[in-house]
């Protein structure tokens, strides 16, 4: 979001965006340095961190100094830095940490596949097609390290979406939640945390639900919720009252989306159940908005797109549902509801 500076110098304004990868591939430095562990002592000095980190002290120091600037980091004194609210969620140990995210995002796999960028605007198709030589999630199904990553960082934004949403919607209503494609678990724990009436089935591709059974029986809800095998573009468990997906109808193309809401339909059976999206809902009007960057992130690395308010009802209504809700939250992500027809 541009500041009020540079919105009154147009120059600034194009200089701001064009070296926005410059403070993003030094905040992925820092984060992948652990350096707000190491500062959560109090106030250290670059040379210190540098000691800490095994890193060069003057280049480790141009790094937080431009971090600094841009309000991550607090500069304390001559070569001195400590935290700020916004480093805090940069630390490995705290709640809602953001940690896994701010890696995942920068990441040097992602500057490959945006280098690309112009092949997605040509040709409509996923340049992580082309940069990495196969799909984005055949590619994490392939590569342990890079799906770590990217799973830590669903992780880390289930926490608060899943809070946010929480706050904003009954859950409690529904005997059985089926989260589909949900990751190892935090939204779908998190709600039955909060509706301890209610039991979870959470469906993911197998190597996925094995980790989110360890996550599982760790929270201690081995006997409310289990983790089920699933590939939804050919069915999904059946018996659910309620299917949440959080971040996942984005992640498709309307064909594909709908292909995936019709085998919930299908496993709904003679009930009218409901579906909830926790999805961004992009404004129709030029303001700023998350759901915008998200959405060049759909077009380049799985080929999905985020929607608005009309095109999510043209989606459910091509699927067999009625858009009922959307709900704000307090995070960047919505509750959109539909029921069966």
């Amino acid at each position: 979001m541009e500041s009020t500076q540079a919105a009154s110098n147009p120059v600034q304004q194009v200089m701001q965006v064009a070296t926005g990868y410059i403070a993003s591939s030094a905040l992925h430095v820092a984060v992948a340095l652990n350096v707000a562990d190491h500062l959560a002592g109090g106030p250290k000095t670059a040379e210190d961190l540098a000691t800490a980190t095994d890193t060069q002290a003057d280049g480790l120091y141009r790094i937080l100094r431009l971090l600094a600037s841009v309000g991550i980091f607090r500069e304390v004194g001559p070569r001195r830095f400590g935290l700020t609210p916004t480093a805090e969620m940069l630390r490995s140990d705290v709640a809602g940490s953001i940690r896994g995210m701010a890696l995942f995002l920068p990441d040097p796999m992602h500057f490959r596949v945006y280098a690309n960028l112009m092949h997605s605007v040509r040709t409509g198709r996923p340049a992580v097609e082309t940069t990495l030589g196969m799909p984005l999630f055949d590619y994490l199904a392939q590569h342990p390290d890079a799906s770590k990553v990217f799973n830590d960082a669903m992780t880390a934004l289930s926490a608060p979406v899943a809070g946010a949403a929480i706050d904003a919607y009954d859950f409690g209503r529904y005997p059985v939640i089926v989260d589909v494609a949900g990751g190892h678990g935090e939204v779908l724990m998190a709600i039955l945390k909060a509706c301890p009436g209610a039991r979870g089935v959470l469906a993911e591709v197998g190597h996925v639900a094995e980790g989110a059974r360890q996550r599982i029986a760790s929270a201690g809800l081995s006997d409310r919720c289990q983790a089920v095998e699933c590939d939804f573009f050919k069915a999904v468990p059946s018996g659910g009252d309620a299917y949440v997906m959080k971040h996942i109808i984005h992640d498709w193309d309307d064909t594909r989306a709908s292909t995936i809401l019709q085998n919930i339909g299908t496993a709904m059976g003679a009930k009218r159940g409901i579906v909830i999206l926790l999805e961004s809902v992009i404004p129709n009007g030029p303001e700023p908005d998350l759901g915008k960057f998200i959405d060049i992130e759909m077009l380049l690395l799985p080929g999905g797109r985020e929607r608005t308010a009309d095109e999510f009802k043209m989606l459910f209504d091509r699927s067999g549902f009625e858009l009922t809700k959307i709900i704000p939250t307090k995070s960047p992500l919505s509750v959109v509801e539909a029921i069966r027809k």
